[in-house]
């Protein structure tokens, strides 16, 4: 088989290794990949965003699944374009990446389906915003509508740092376009859990549990970012939990999915807060997410080529996902000024003296600049480990990270406590 992998980030590194590892050694190629990515697939020169020069290229090289790693060209809507020209997708169409694209789209479809998630109001006018100001009390949750690379969320304590973030986003345009509109939510408590699932027509089967790090600092300081580490599975995840993820979220949610036409195909990565009355919504993502795929599909033992051609086909039911009992732990190490500017090309050294094979470090911005590997990216790399337990993952991904060097690598020593 030919599959094209698009993207070329840590996830698109992690999808690419577990595709890699197939009995059935498809030809991988990637667009537009990385050098890590060059280890195990072609990498082609085509921006994830060019939608044309990709169907053109699927087309000509006869792709049998072309798998949308970001979360850009599936609102744009390439997975509509490659299916015009009869070639399958594992990614949503432009109509299902609303729900990542418009957290208001979201908002309205979990309070349409009864889907435990906080209170919530949208804006499209700064004025009535700035009005509303404290309106759920505080700290206030003050999101832009629309694609800010996991940043477009701020958790104001009072008034003042409430009105510079509107300001922010709606006159400014910190978040571009992202901010026209505003969705003003009540502040959750409790602990942050990652929920990933496959989803096809008629089913939704969720994979093993993750935590993810935002913060860039330790003890959840600082602002946002894509995320800083996971680990997997969830310490807080129940039989009991996961039961109520699965009547409360789960269920109404493939409900819905169904009553309003969004024919999905990939994979539905559900953000949640698990408060004192049960698990709650915080997102939706209509892909997998970044960095918890690198923690979650670590410990994946089946063929995940034969997942997504059962997802593309509708067939998720006839397939069994099996999953290591092991724990996995991913580090990310960003580079310094991130998730602000940040500086690119400082040379990235010693992931050659890393030898464990529970090890993987996966590239997530890096680039080959006079034949040295530096840094192109605010998140650099993700540095993987599976253990028989959390307590050894984790000393085997910081034991890795030590050995790694590049001048102003910033990373978190908290990821996994």
């Amino acid at each position: 088989m030919n599959i094209l992998i698009v993207g070329g980030g840590a996830r698109e590194h992690a999808i690419c290794l577990k595709l890699a590892q197939s009995k059935r050694k498809p030809k991988l190629y990637s667009a537009p990949g990385n050098p890590g990515i060059a280890e195990l697939a072609e990498c082609v020169e085509i921006k994830d965003k060019d939608i044309d020069a990709l169907v053109d290229f699927a087309e000509n090289k006869n792709i049998d699944i072309v798998v949308v790693g970001p979360e850009i060209p599936l609102t744009m809507g390439i997975s509509d374009a490659m299916i015009k020209r009869g070639i399958k997708v594992f990614g949503p169409n432009k109509s299902c990446a609303r729900l990542e694209g418009s957290k208001a789209f979201t908002k309205a479809f979990l309070k349409k389906y009864n889907i435990p998630t906080a209170g919530y109001m949208e804006f499209s006018n700064k004025d009535e915003v700035i009005d509303s100001i404290g309106v759920f009390g505080f700290p206030m949750v003050i999101k832009a509508d629309g694609l800010a690379a996991g940043k477009g969320v701020v958790i104001a304590e009072d008034a003042e740092s409430a009105r510079t973030a509107i300001e922010d986003m709606m006159t400014n345009k910190k978040f571009g376009d992202a901010g026209n509109k505003i969705v003003v939510e009540e502040f959750l408590t409790g602990r942050e859990a990652s929920c990933l699932c496959f989803v096809d027509k008629n089913n939704i089967v969720p994979m093993e549990s993750a935590q993810d790090y935002k913060r860039i600092f330790e003890k959840d300081k600082g602002p946002n970012t894509g995320g800083m580490g996971t680990y997997s599975p969830n310490k807080i995840f129940t039989e009991e939990l996961e039961d109520r993820i699965k009547k409360e979220i789960l269920e109404p949610t493939l409900e819905g999915l169904k009553k309003e036409k969004l024919d999905f195909h990939g994979v539905l990565f559900i953000g949640l807060m698990i408060s004192e009355d049960g698990p709650k919504v915080i997102e939706f993502n209509v892909r997998f997410g970044d960095p918890e795929t690198q923690s979650i599909l670590f410990r994946m033992e089946s063929d995940l080529l034969n997942i997504m051609e059962a997802v593309v086909d509708n067939k998720l039911d006839k397939i069994k996902i099996k999953w290591s009992e092991d724990a996995a732990c991913c580090v990310v190490m960003a580079s310094e000024g991130y998730p602000g500017e940040y500086v690119k090309g400082r040379e990235i050294k010693g992931i050659d003296k890393i030898s464990d094979s529970d090890v993987f470090v996966f590239h997530a911005g890096t680039a080959i600049k006079d034949g040295k590997l530096v840094t192109n990216g605010g998140r650099v790399l993700g540095v993987t480990a599976r253990g028989a337990n959390l307590e050894k993952a984790k000393e085997k991904a910081f034991s890795a990270v030590e050995k790694i060097h590049f001048d102003g690598a910033q990373y978190r020593k908290d990821i996994g406590e």
